[in-house]
């Protein structure tokens, strides 16, 4: 239990350091360059997707099993996290547009968690 929790510690550590950072640079190129909003749209799906498909693979790596299981948590920690700040901040219900790509999003973090257990797993083959 223990070595999971430290799995998942890990994988929402690397999705929302990545986010955080992909988040500074397009903000960056979006007031600095003609970067435009349907661009920006499209870049942070891929950047989230990206992010939660690495801290997939950082929790099924570092778990060692069930990495399908470890990325599903990861993205619904991200989910619930990102939820929670857009009714606290913002007051807007879901929409069917995030809801998809929240759907995006756990379908790469397992994808990615199942990648992580493969590659941890490659040094213990007899």
């Amino acid at each position: 239990m223990r070595n999971q929790l430290t799995a998942l510690a890990y994988g929402w550590t690397a999705s929302f350091t990545l986010i955080l950072a992909a988040s500074l640079l397009l903000a960056g190129l979006l007031r600095f360059t003609t970067f435009n909003e349907p661009t920006l749209s499209w870049a942070t799906l891929a950047t989230g997707i990206l992010s939660l498909f690495v801290g997939g693979t950082m929790a099924g790596a570092k778990g060692k099993a069930k990495g399908w299981l470890m990325g599903a948590i990861v993205a619904i920690g991200f989910t619930l996290l990102s939820f929670l700040v857009q009714s606290l901040s913002v007051s807007s219900a879901v929409t069917g547009e995030q809801a998809l790509h929240h759907l995006f999003y756990l379908l790469a973090a397992m994808f990615g968690g199942m990648i992580g257990v493969n590659v941890s797993g490659s040094g213990n083959k007899k």
